[in-house]
């Protein structure tokens, strides 16, 4: 793949997109949103890929939409135009959460806006210390349901404190977001990308297709009473054991070895360098 708009590349199954406008705090813009949406939707088919990092370049990880280039502009759209980019943010946050494979968002600094809802929309969220995170669209006058925010955040730190972060629209710090649960692990600036890169690499030598089903599971039974979800389990994971990668867990169990999930999938393609 080669984006116009932030950079990508993959390595041994990790695929990792870069925002990249730094001099911006990687604001996205129009474009940017189009292509970010088409990118994780081309990632699902994509054999070469087995887990996705999304980070920044700079001090930001993605700071939301471009003063400049986006909301001035929505001012003088209409009302068809504003809808029809409303739905193109949440068609991103849709790819993100049915791509099913893991994505780990690498917060590398300030996170807002639509920034804190891409890491939100994440399945892991690793951050350095400095990365404080703000959902801040009360702030600018509009609703703090926005991309799918109050779907998601309920689900990650509960009504209460999604409440908060959504009504107040203020900044956290790290260690407060690692606190709240919003964050997975919190570590220096100098560690991020090697702790991202170990829990890529961790999730990329799992079993694909067990990662797939947790992933698709933990969409579905949102909207379930627990009866129906306990039959849909029942269900799939009487499907997982019919997969490969069940006996491969055994066998590796019985000849005392690190079970090797990734010869079950299609083959991985040679690294990609970045664009």
């Amino acid at each position: 793949m080669q984006p116009q708009h932030f950079r990508y590349a993959e390595d041994d199954g990790i695929a990792t997109i870069r925002l990249d406008r730094p001099e911006r705090l990687n604001a996205l813009t129009f474009e940017s949103y189009a292509e970010l949406r088409d990118t994780f939707r081309a990632l699902e088919p994509r054999a070469s890929v087995r887990a996705v990092v999304i980070t920044g370049t700079g001090r930001a990880f993605c700071s939301g939409g471009d003063v400049k280039d986006i909301i001035g502009k929505l001012l003088e759209k209409e009302e068809s135009e504003l809808y029809a980019f409303t739905r193109m943010t949440c068609d991103l946050i849709e790819a993100i959460r049915a791509l099913e494979k893991p994505v780990i968002a690498s917060l590398n600094g300030t996170t807002c806006g639509a920034g804190a809802v891409i890491a939100a929309a994440a399945d892991v969220r690793i951050a350095s210390e400095d990365a404080k995170i703000a959902f801040l669209f009360t702030k600018v006058g509009l609703s703090g349901a926005d991309m799918g925010a109050a779907w998601l955040l309920p689900r990650i730190v509960g009504l209460g404190r999604a409440s908060e972060l959504l009504m107040l629209g203020e900044f956290v710090d790290a260690g407060r977001a690692l606190e709240i649960g919003l964050y997975n692990k919190v570590v220096s600036r100098a560690e991020l990308e090697a702790e991202t890169r170990a829990w890529a690499r961790k999730l990329a030598d799992g079993p694909s297709h067990g990662l797939a089903v947790t992933k698709r599971m933990l969409n579905r039974e949102a909207s379930l009473p627990l009866e129906d979800a306990l039959q849909l389990e029942a269900w799939i994971q009487a499907e997982c054991m019919k997969h490969p990668d069940y006996r491969e867990a055994y066998e590796a169990f019985l000849a005392k070895r690190a079970p090797d999930f990734v010869r079950n999938a299609p083959g991985l393609r040679a690294a990609e360098p970045a664009r």
